[in-house]
């Protein structure tokens, strides 16, 4: 599964575009799964750095809710992540732009 398509490029805001939206209010605009396991990736920002893109946005940690945080992750890194039976991380298609659900935020 492509990860990454122009259409989200054009539709994700650059990265620091959205500092002064509330965090309850920021929008994922894209996002990721292990399909095999824990982690949750909600991209609201992002964009291309060189031959790479990188995302700002809110990470659901395998280790569980305290350590779940904000911050800034590259497509290469979740392109190169292999979980059981080889799985990798998925994009969920099923996802359209909305605000990262609160059971998230909250743990």
């Amino acid at each position: 599964m492509k990860l990454m398509t122009k259409a989200i490029e054009k539709q994700i805001p650059a990265l620091n575009s959205t500092e002064i939206v509330p965090t309850a209010e920021k929008v994922a605009i894209v996002k990721f799964f292990n399909p095999s396991g824990a982690g949750t990736w909600y991209a609201v920002e992002g964009e291309r750095v060189g031959e790479d893109f990188e995302f700002f946005g809110f990470v659901e940690s395998p280790l569980g809710p305290d350590c779940s945080e904000w911050g800034y992750f590259r497509l290469s890194e979740l392109e190169s992540v292999r979980g059981p039976f080889g799985l990798g991380i998925e994009r969920d298609i099923h996802w359209t732009p909305a605000p990262i659900p609160a059971n998230a935020l909250n743990g």
